[in-house]
């Protein structure tokens, strides 16, 4: 079985300064939006509805950052075929509210803490999705 989701790094321009958005999931860590692609959606129009129904946000794609894949186990489908399609994602409206059904919780953050708390608390293959997407932002961060 094949599942395909889509998120991004969502960032906004407040005061001059650069803040990109990260959540805690259910299960405490720090990651990013995103959520399964439904039926009749381009994977950008997944993007954006995830992180706006997660997070409260209204967003615009500036670029694909990546895509990952990994396997993991369904208790009912067995093995299912992840792929997760990653956007830099500029942030143009709503309201910061998270969606408690399925997150602990929203923030924004300094590029350099979230950077930082992608690392303490985050999931491993993310690492590279931010980085990314700070570089695009022109931010540099140590590996």
């Amino acid at each position: 079985m094949k599942e395909i989701s889509a998120g991004g790094v969502v960032y906004r321009v407040r005061e001059s300064k650069k803040e990109v958005q990260l959540i805690q999931d259910r299960y405490g860590k720090m990651t990013l939006p995103k959520g399964k692609m439904e039926q009749g959606e381009t994977v950008e129009q997944t993007a954006l509805r995830e992180i706006r129904e997660e997070t409260g946000i209204v967003g615009s794609i500036v670029v694909a950052l990546e895509k990952i894949e990994y396997q993991y186990t369904h208790p009912e489908h067995g093995t299912v075929d992840k792929e997760v399609h990653y956007y830099l994602v500029e942030a143009t409206g709503g309201d910061l509210q998270a969606q408690i059904e399925e997150i602990r919780g929203v923030e924004w953050f300094d590029p350099h803490e979230a950077w930082k708390q992608q690392k303490e608390s985050g999931y491993a293959n993310n690492d590279s999705v931010l980085k990314k997407a700070l570089e695009a932002l022109r931010i540099e961060v140590e590996a």
